[in-house]
């Protein structure tokens, strides 16, 4: 997945005067610390703003002009260019035209004409610093949009496939239901082999079980985000611990996963997010272990030696699969690649973790050779606050 390149910060202050004597004055004036651009009425400023309006910044803007004045500049920025920081100049400052300038066009300040050059500069410093720091905030809150619907996106997706199978687990024990042979109080059901109707119930009571869990961490950590809200500390050793009691294992897979604790430390970061990597470090490791002939997954948390010079903390997954193919390897993390597309796969599952891990001030390494296995291993920034 790759970003769209990003548009050069707008830095220019737009004038809009229909004295041309005004207008050089100004340009004068004000170009040896601001870019200026001018123009003669509003009609033009519009037709700028269409054709190069990223450039553009601050608005000036004369209020006594023919055909439309000031005053109706702003009311069209407001409903075409609301990213702009609009000032209105005049020499006519009424009570009546400041609330009318605050109110519909949003102005950032008025100046008075004839101009004092100390103060208008200094305006123009202010106008340039918000739409900076505007600029920044529209930008967080686009980056924050992205990250929950991709993590939602991703939610959904781990949703979807337990709760698909337990939708045909249940539409078999409908098929092998025998009503004809049903007696009051009791139910039959025809079985292939001894057992299978028991073990598909008990698999789909573990898919739901697992989809709670999810469900359940994100509902904490929208709690946890309320003001006044306490979030409770997170340990590695917790949610390894929650993780193998929650997760839907396969018939005997459980039996191959062991968990190897070294020492406990605090993770950063979000539960929810940091449970739903586990969850997909989990699930790809045993996929790579169906067909082996003695599976094993490890699962080990630690931090480095206290001598070391860089300290982190790390949880790893270590298995003994199929390995991955280097010219895969070396892209895994970065753009989304599936083998299991045909079975549902995205590819988005490793993309996800390193984007979480990130966020959380760690990183995400990958090794493996055909055939020889595969070890993930996720650091995170050390503290003090840990336990043994």
């Amino acid at each position: 997945m790759h970003a769209a390149p990003m548009e050069p910060e707008a830095d220019t202050v737009l004038v809009v005067d229909d004295e041309a004597l005004a207008r050089k004055w100004f340009s004068r004036t004000y170009a040896n610390e601001f870019r200026i651009e001018t123009v003669a009425s509003v009609d033009e400023a519009l037709q700028l703003l269409g054709r190069s309006g990223h450039r553009i910044a601050v608005v000036v803007t004369d209020y006594r002009m023919p055909q439309r004045t000031g005053l109706e500049l702003l009311q069209e920025l407001q409903r075409q260019h609301r990213h702009l920081v609009p000032l209105l100049c005049t020499a006519y400052a009424d009570t009546d035209l400041a609330i009318a300038a605050v109110n519909e066009g949003r102005v950032f300040r008025i100046l008075q004409k004839p101009l004092e050059e100390a103060a208008a500069r200094q305006a123009l410093r202010d106008a340039l610093a918000w739409h900076r720091h505007r600029t920044r905030e529209s930008a967080l809150h686009e980056s924050r949009v992205l990250a929950m619907r991709e993590t939602l996106g991703f939610l959904a997706h781990e949703l979807n496939t337990p709760l698909g199978t337990v939708r045909g687990y249940m539409a078999a024990l409908r098929d092998r239901y025998a009503a004809q042979a049903s007696g009051e109080g009791r139910a039959v059901f025809n079985e292939h082999r001894a057992g299978e109707v028991i073990a598909a119930i008990d698999s789909a009571e573990r898919r739901a079980l697992y989809c709670q869990s999810l469900v359940a961490s994100f509902v904490q950590s929208a709690r946890d985000a309320l003001p006044g809200a306490v979030e409770p500390p997170l340990y590695a050793g917790a949610l390894t611990r929650a993780l193998l009691a929650e997760y839907p294992f396969e018939g005997e897979e459980r039996d191959c996963v062991a968990l190897e604790p070294r020492q406990d430390f605090r993770l950063p970061g979000r539960r929810d997010l940091l449970y739903l990597v586990l969850c997909t470090l989990t699930k790809n490791a045993l996929l790579a272990l169906r067909g082996v002939a003695r599976p094993q997954l490890r699962i080990e948390f630690g931090r480095t030696p206290q001598a070391e010079p860089s300290r982190s903390a790390w949880i790893r997954f270590i298995d003994n699969g199929c390995g991955i193919a280097p010219d895969i390897l070396a892209r895994l993390t970065l753009e989304p690649l599936t083998t299991r597309a045909a079975s549902g796969g995205n590819g988005m599952g490793l993309v996800f973790c390193r984007r979480v891990v990130q966020a959380a001030g760690g990183g995400i390494a990958i090794h493996s050779e055909p055939g020889q296995g595969c070890t993930v291993t996720l650091t995170f920034p050390s503290t003090e606050d840990a336990r043994t």
